[in-house]
């Protein structure tokens, strides 16, 4: 009984820092403008800069959070990434020029990195093997609904803005508030930190001379294949949310916000669904997809049909996005509720990843697939910048070269998503106490 009630613990307090992960992950897409013009910084040139920052550190953060995962243990990385995400948060709420927007954003993305993979291994492992997908299902349920709260919190925030001013004795801006917001429901999580406990399969592995956190044995033949078709599962979700959504303007100029993006922008009228609205609905969409997928994989007992079943999905929703009818404002917030409901696998897609290697490496690459996936957002989008240009008849705008980009990116990422599936080994039934071993990359059970 007292296991039960700490797992339950553990799978609150890792829901709710996914919850402030993503809520921070998403908070510079919509606040991104507002906080570069309060601080006189040039918003077309650094918007995207500093959005790669934040990726970088992903990248760099996955790498070191996964490794020290496997070597330190699960629970020091999962509330190590939440400490340092969460005073990078708050820090970024008082910078003043581009450089320190710069390395607050690298902090906050190695922080940000770490929190997932941590959370997912130690879920996995603690958890009886045919209901540890309702576990991760919850955690990343409940986590996509933090980009709902950053877009409240980023729109309508003037008076916790007003609150926190008056104690702080210092005017603040909505954008700052949102930051600092961030920055205390993280802080406030560690306070949670008593009672919840390591995984059993990776204190075992402490027991044993088996090598731990070593990043370049996925390199090897045996395991490199299926590391590579782990990451590629994930890039559809992305090319949905940094192209489709984050990108919507692009498409759909006559009702979305498109200001700034061509000279007859200010002749638009209607710009009544904005992309960071766009954006929530469309995490609205992936938490109910997370919960559905999650329930079909129980259902189905399997996590590669129900991974199939949302890329066919994606496949239909791009070209009715691309293609479809336009319609009212309701009409593209539910075409955004529905992209991100086909999204909705990213669970099963990181407890897939985790399930596929032994304990030895399993938090390295729980921790690094997820994050080259986010870091593959600037592979695809560079690649949509370089089609839509190539395609691009005439003037500033071209709705057909953004589609026809959009298609060309969206259909390379869904035909390697789907050779990724089909070259993992279907786990839901899957023992996880094994490790990783040198020679020859054989599994070998774990009798210690």
């Amino acid at each position: 009984m007292k296991q039960k009630k700490n797992i339950a613990l553990l799978i609150i307090v890792a829901s709710l820092g996914y919850f402030v992960d993503i809520y921070d992950l998403i908070l510079f897409n919509i606040i991104k403008k507002d906080s570069l013009s309060s601080l006189n910084i040039d918003v077309n040139t650094y918007e995207t800069v500093l959005f790669r920052w934040q990726m970088a550190g992903m990248l760099i953060g996955g790498l070191i959070w996964g490794i020290l995962g496997d070597v330190k243990g699960r629970v020091s990385v999962l509330f190590g990434s939440i400490l340092l995400y969460s005073l990078a948060n708050v820090a970024n709420a008082f910078v003043t020029t581009v450089e320190a927007y710069k390395f607050w954003r690298l902090l906050a993305g190695i922080g940000l990195a770490g929190e997932l993979g941590a959370a997912i291994t130690l879920v996995s492992e603690l958890m009886p093997k045919e209901k540890r997908g309702i576990g991760t299902m919850i955690i990343v349920t409940f986590g996509a609904l933090g980009a709902v709260f950053a877009f409240f919190i980023a729109k309508n925030g003037d008076g916790i803005t007003q609150f926190m001013s008056q104690i702080t004795g210092r005017q603040l801006e909505n954008w700052q508030t949102a930051y600092i917001v961030g920055g205390v429901l993280g802080l406030l999580l560690l306070l949670m930190r008593a009672g919840t406990f390591e995984s059993t399969l990776f204190e075992s592995a402490t027991t044993t001379n088996v090598k731990r956190g070593n990043f370049f044995m996925l390199f090897r033949k045996t395991h490199f294949k299926k590391y590579l078709a782990c990451i590629v599962i994930g890039l559809p979700v992305w090319f949905v949310v940094g192209i489709l959504i984050a990108l919507s303007h692009k498409f759909f100029p006559e009702i979305l916000a498109a200001t700034g993006m061509d000279a007859n922008a200010e002749s638009l009228k209607s710009f009544a669904v904005a992309t960071p609205e766009m954006v929530m609905w469309s995490y609205v969409g992936l938490s109910t997809g997370d919960l559905l997928s999650g329930l079909l994989s129980q259902l189905f007992k399997s996590r590669k049909r129900v991974i199939y079943i949302n890329l066919i999905g994606i496949a239909v929703m791009t070209l009715v996005f691309l293609y479809g009818p336009t319609g009212s404002q309701n009409y593209y917030r539910f075409i955004a509720f529905l992209l991100g409901a086909v999204t909705g696998y990213w669970a099963i897609f990181v407890t897939n990843a985790s399930e596929q290697f032994g304990t030895n490496i399993r938090s390295t690459v729980a921790a690094t697939v997820p994050n080259f996936v986010r870091g593959g957002v600037l592979l695809i989008t560079m690649g949509f910048e370089y089609f839509s240009h190539e395609f691009t008849l005439s003037g500033t705008y071209d709705g057909r070269a953004f589609s026809v980009a959009a298609l060309i990116i969206g259909s390379v990422c869904l035909l390697l998503a789907f050779w990724g599936t089909y070259n993992v080994d279907e786990a839901f039934h899957k023992d996880l106490d094994y490790f990783e071993h040198d020679h020859h990359g054989q599994d070998a059970k774990n009798n210690a």
